[in-house]
């Protein structure tokens, strides 16, 4: 089966991404994609089918799963009905460095980290007291977010209400083969999406010739490599419209050089004008920009 490759951005001050979304079951993405983040998905109201590596089955009335870096999975709007409702948590694998993870302190949530690599899915009454501290978190503060988030990784830690959904781990092939050399790839775009970026300098990172690396990249990521960049710049303008930068600011600084061909990529990516964007984010119930 064809894995996308998920891009992803923590939020502005904070060491994660956090989405909250509301929308009809029949609008939601359900591609099956991979990313070298933590997540955590809870499906608040909504029912449908998960696939998490080789695990599929059904769902409904909600759902609560801790996926591990790298394990394939769809999402959650898979076959799903009527209205969708999940909170999406998104973290780095460097925010759980070893010199955190060798404290004394950090021994369960350590535990716990493995296991997410088979894919966790929680049951009964820790699901509920979860998925309510999931919902207090969309309220708090980039700080209290942070608490909150060790609170909830303690209880994820500690309670035997769970199961494993993968009896080995599963990673894409194709990341599994590449990760050390794609992980330089990203690194680049991480530190140089606001510059003019040359695909000769990419190439050479990874002892490329430019036609090896177009193909390769082609190959293992399921997009061209201009693509994968102006998706990852738009993620960033996404972030900095919502900061009340101007769009011609915002253009210039995700490593645009003019305005209108910023305004044809952000449309083709999100479906919306940056400005419609901008509006939306506005409003007292914002609309989550979700891109796969």
């Amino acid at each position: 089966m064809k894995v996308e490759f998920e891009i992803i951005q923590p939020d502005e001050g904070s060491s994660f991404r956090l989405l909250h979304t509301k929308t009809k079951a029949e609008e939601y993405p359900w591609e099956y994609h991979c990313h070298p983040e933590y997540e955590i998905v809870c499906v608040i109201n909504g029912s449908g089918t998960k696939h998490v590596g080789n695990h599929l089955s059904s769902y409904a009335g909600g759902d609560l799963v801790f996926i591990g870096p790298n394990l394939p999975h769809a999402g959650f709007g898979l076959n799903a009905r009527g209205y969708h409702e999940e909170i999406v948590i998104q973290v780095k694998e460097e925010v759980f460095n070893q010199s955190i993870l060798s404290r004394p302190e950090m021994s369960i949530v350590h535990k716990l980290l493995e296991h997410a690599k088979y894919g966790i899915c929680f049951k009964g009454a820790i699901k509920d007291k979860i998925t309510r501290k999931l919902i207090r978190l969309t309220k708090l503060t980039p700080f209290e977010r942070f608490i909150e988030f060790i609170s909830i990784l303690q209880l994820m830690s500690t309670t035997t209400e769970y199961e494993l959904m993968n009896p080995t781990i599963v990673l894409s092939s194709l990341i599994k083969k590449n990760n050390d050399r794609l992980q330089k790839i990203f690194s680049y775009v991480e530190q140089h999406y606001n510059e003019e970026v040359d695909i000769r300098d990419v190439a050479s990172i990874v002892n490329l010739s430019v036609p090896s690396f177009c193909n390769y990249f082609k190959k293992t990521v399921h997009s061209t490599f201009t693509d994968f960049l102006n998706k990852y710049r738009i993620q960033k303008a996404c972030l900095s419209l919502q900061q009340e930068k101007t769009i011609a600011e915002t253009c210039f600084e995700c490593g645009f050089n003019n305005v209108p061909y910023f305004n044809k990529v952000f449309k083709t990516i999100t479906k919306k004008t940056p400005s419609e964007f901008k509006k939306e984010k506005l409003m007292a119930e914002p609309v989550e920009f979700i891109m796969e």
